[in-house]
């Protein structure tokens, strides 16, 4: 029998390629942190982000030098609270001006069942100036604070 390990967090892209080293090609805007849980733990470390407050909230990767994406890989952790998350995903090759939705999904978290959401989105994307997450962690409003254990790109 033939068998091989499937990685729980990616190393490589699924096609092999390398992530993009976002820490010194993008700056990074958000409309709120948690300090013990930073941005950069979701972009560079394997420690993940989480809002200082509840409601939605956007990351924003801005490209001094236009990118080409061909993956979005995201990763949602909710081990506690049983909620319903939507993020969408867009992105602008004119600096911010427009943007156009990649990606608009819902998941529902239920502790000891669904606690984790990992997506790859492949695209095409090129001369990418600006690069938008929107999460709305809790759909019906609530107290619920977003978070993201991890965003790369390839």
């Amino acid at each position: 029998m033939r068998k091989r390990q499937i990685p729980t967090q990616p190393e490589d892209t699924p096609r092999g390629e390398e992530w993009l080293d976002l820490e010194s090609i993008a700056e990074v805007e958000i409309t709120s942190e948690d300090p013990e849980h930073p941005i950069e733990g979701a972009l560079v470390a394997d420690t993940g982000w989480r809002a200082a407050e509840p409601g939605e909230q956007t990351i924003r990767l801005v490209f001094p030098e236009p990118q080409r994406i061909r993956l979005i890989h995201l990763d949602f952790v909710e081990p506690d609270v049983a909620r319903t998350q939507e993020y969408v995903v867009r992105w602008s090759g004119d600096r911010g001006t427009t943007f156009t939705d990649v990606v608009r999904q819902q998941w529902n978290f239920s502790p000891g069942g669904g606690s984790r959401q990992t997506e790859d989105h492949e695209v095409e994307l090129s001369a990418v100036t600006e690069l938008e997450l929107v999460i709305v962690p809790e759909i019906s409003g609530g107290t619920a604070r977003a978070s993201l254990a991890q965003l790369r790109l390839a």
